[in-house]
């Protein structure tokens, strides 16, 4: 049985040929496309991958600080508490002060503060007239003050803007007896300086400074046959009663003073008249009249009679308007002494003392 042959048809063989082409390009096309995008989702991954990495890193990082940020609140918070409770509590404090005010009465506070308003008016008062007194007495601690200037316990003058001291440094302040003061009178200085007599001398100075207004000024003058200042080199000067330490510098100065020779009032009297400004109140602590005047006597002894005349010689050179005060110390065989005294001190408007021995 003869095969029967199949007739060849162009058509098909390019149908096919085009077809196989056409699947082939199709392929190709696939291929390139499938490869870049590949190549697309890589670089997108690698990109989320860095991305995601940093995103953990921030989350270990927060979880780090997550901790500390919890302890720090609940440090808040426990401080947060107290201050509530603090707080509540001043709180509570204010109302109670508040209701304890409420409760005080109005009229009961203006009693108070007028009472108060009173004690310290009294208290002014009292502060003025101490410091009155204190400027009248300068350190006496004695409140009770008689006329002007004057004590009763002693009828001195001791007030004064500028007071003068004059002290009795002669050979007859070592004692009350002629005798005791011939005999004292060649022994050492330091007995001489012991004597009752004029340790007396210098406790009365002691005691008229004490005296002082506050306010005033001083000076102490010794004489003999001369004079000197207390302290050395002061002469012509005025010193402030209110330096208390020159003031002590005086009184350790006049226990250095040795009494000897005789005695010149007419010196010491012609050396107030130097003074500038003069004195307001004189002082006078002496035993007796004066044995010389401005020269020294020819002889070695001088009569009672004598002695007054150069007392009123000497009297004459006295600045004038000047009070003078006589404190005159116990001494025998001087019998015209107390009545020239006294009446110098009547003349001046002074005062005169003749004290007991155991004054001050």
């Amino acid at each position: 049985m003869a095969r029967k042959k199949r007739r060849f048809s162009t058509f098909s063989l390019s149908f096919l040929d085009i077809m196989s082409c056409g699947f082939g390009a199709v392929a190709l096309i696939f291929l390139i496309i499938k490869h870049g995008s590949d190549h697309d989702i890589e670089t997108e991954t690698q990109d989320l991958a860095a991305e995601v990495n940093l995103l953990q890193e921030e989350v270990e990082f927060g979880r780090e600080h997550l901790v500390l940020a919890r302890n720090t609140l609940d440090v808040t918070s426990d401080e947060l508490a107290e201050t509530q409770g603090l707080a509540r509590r001043i709180i509570e404090q204010i109302e109670a002060v508040k209701g304890n005010i409420a409760q005080v009465d109005s009229s009961t506070e203006e009693q108070d503060i007028k009472r108060l308003q009173e004690k310290l008016k009294k208290l002014e008062e009292a502060k003025k007239n101490l410091e009155e007194e204190n400027k009248k007495l300068g350190n006496n601690v004695r409140k009770f003050v008689g006329d002007g200037d004057r004590q009763y316990l002693t009828g001195l003058r001791l007030g004064g803007d500028r007071i003068l001291i004059l002290l009795d440094a002669s050979a007859s302040m070592l004692g009350d007896e002629l005798i005791k003061v011939i005999r004292t009178r060649n022994m050492s200085s330091r007995v001489k300086r012991d004597t009752e007599k004029w340790r007396r001398a210098v406790s009365t100075v002691s005691w008229l400074t004490a005296q002082f207004p506050q306010d005033s000024q001083y000076q102490i003058y010794t004489f003999n046959t001369g004079f000197r200042a207390a302290i050395p080199g002061t002469e012509d000067r005025w010193l402030n009663v209110d330096d208390r330490d020159q003031l002590d510098k005086a009184m350790k100065e006049l226990d250095k003073v040795v009494p000897d020779e005789g005695t010149s009032l007419e010196r010491v009297f012609n050396a107030i008249n130097g003074m500038s400004p003069l004195p307001d109140n004189i002082i006078l602590i002496t035993d007796g009249l004066p044995t010389q005047g401005m020269k020294k006597p020819r002889g070695t002894t001088i009569s009672g009679k004598a002695r007054r005349d150069l007392f009123r010689r000497a009297v004459k050179v006295l600045p004038k308007n000047v009070p003078v005060n006589v404190i005159l110390a116990p001494m025998e065989g001087d019998p015209f002494a107390a009545s020239e005294f006294w009446k110098l001190a009547m003349e001046t408007q002074g005062s005169f003392l003749a004290p007991s021995r155991d004054w001050p």
